[in-house]
């Protein structure tokens, strides 16, 4: 007679849900469709990224030959090394904005139609 059955339910918050799902989303499988908008994010990360990565690699390995020759020229003593490293370094460094500029263009031009004719569409169905 004394004995009393005791349940307490709690609901996940708005936050805790979203966390949720932002977990069980990295589990899910892979070969679901991609909505617009996530086609759209990673079209315009593909055209940003790429000649970021490309030129940023590029300065990158100048900076290290640049060092490389002055390692050379103040260190090792080795003038002729040291200036001939030092010009072949600079090189890279010198051409890796126009060559950023010159990527991220090709891609824009490769690119750019499918991403206006996308945000058109988003934008058509929210108004």
């Amino acid at each position: 007679m004394g004995e009393r059955f005791e349940y307490n339910y709690d609901a996940p918050t708005q936050q805790e849900r979203q966390e949720i799902e932002s977990i069980r989303n990295q589990y899910l499988p892979k070969n679901r469709e991609l909505t617009k908008l996530e086609r759209l994010k990673k079209l315009d990360n593909k055209v940003k990224n790429i000649p970021l990565l490309i030129s940023l690699n590029l300065g990158i390995i100048g900076c290290l030959i640049f060092g490389l020759g002055l390692t050379f020229f103040l260190e090792w003593y080795n003038y002729l090394l040291g200036v001939i490293f030092g010009l072949v370094g600079v090189i890279p460094m010198i051409i890796s904005y126009p060559i950023y500029v010159k990527v991220l263009n090709k891609l824009k031009d490769k690119y750019g139609k499918e991403i206006i004719e996308l945000s058109n569409e988003l934008l058509n169905e929210e108004q």
